[in-house]
């Protein structure tokens, strides 16, 4: 019967209290519109991207996860980079695969040349 007693007396003032917030709450108006979440650091563009711009890359969170718009962004700036920073390290090898047959090439006729004078 006591503990019968404690759960009714428990109940009441969970209500009470309940009741007492949302009655004694401030004003009863909507809450105000909150402007979305946006990426505060884009990656810039006045220079190429560098390891610390990847590092401190922070995506706001929204209710699902991340912004698409956002994630897509920074994924197509990382992968423009990449692409070109791909194409020039392949220029530069066949630069240096071609200087290289050429030193070679000419190494070869220096002596042949010299033999005959």
């Amino acid at each position: 019967m006591f503990m019968f007693l404690f759960l009714v007396v428990a109940l009441v003032v969970v209500v009470g209290a309940v009741t007492l917030s949302v009655v004694g709450g401030g004003e009863s108006g909507a809450l105000p519109e909150t402007p979305p979440e946006r990426l505060q650091d884009p990656l810039r563009l006045d220079r190429p991207l560098h390891r610390g711009d990847v590092e401190a890359l922070r995506f706001p969170l929204t209710m699902r996860g991340y912004r698409m718009a956002d994630v897509d962004d920074a994924l197509g700036r990382l992968g423009a980079e990449l692409a070109e920073r791909d194409a020039r390290i392949s220029d530069l090898e066949a630069a240096l695969a071609g200087a290289a047959h050429a030193a070679r090439s000419t190494s070869l006729e220096k002596p042949a040349e010299e033999d005959h004078r």
